[in-house]
């Protein structure tokens, strides 16, 4: 059997959120979004309801827990890839220090590129340059997506 959604599906969403502006916290397409918003509102447009209740977080939380907490959330309910092995519709996780966790989030869109959220900028398709890969630790698959 195959999954109700395939790659194509997930770009497809994503870069319908596209010009989305960022909000902390938000997950509205066309209205507001931050990175981790993105991956939520992506989620549930594919797969559907979201498996759990987001935490309150800071925009500092990960300089303040020094938790995985993303990449723990993300093990929870996506499937680990190894980096080498990203494919376009794969969610990447960035940590922008080494010792700290992982904090960002994006879709990797094509081989090269990929389309996330910050702030001070709207959702955006953009160049993974290697500033970016350099800082990627994590790579996932939405489930049932080969």
């Amino acid at each position: 059997m195959s999954p109700p959604f395939d790659r194509a599906a997930i770009l497809a969403e994503a870069r319908a959120w596209i010009g989305t502006p960022y909000l902390h916290r938000a997950s509205l397409k066309g209205h507001g979004a931050d990175c981790l918003g993105l991956v939520r509102g992506i989620w549930r447009a594919v797969v559907g309801p979201e498996p759990e209740a987001l935490p309150a977080y800071a925009p500092d939380w990960a300089e303040a827990c020094r938790r995985e907490t993303l990449a723990d959330t993300a093990r929870r309910h996506l499937v680990v890839v190894p980096l080498a092995e990203a494919q376009p519709g794969d969610v990447l996780l960035f940590r922008f220090r080494d010792h700290l966790p992982a904090k960002h989030a994006a879709l990797l869109s094509e081989a090269g590129r990929m389309i996330h959220a910050y702030d001070g900028a709207s959702v955006c398709e953009t160049a993974l340059t290697p500033w970016w890969r350099r800082r990627l630790a994590y790579v996932f698959a939405f489930p049932g997506v080969g």
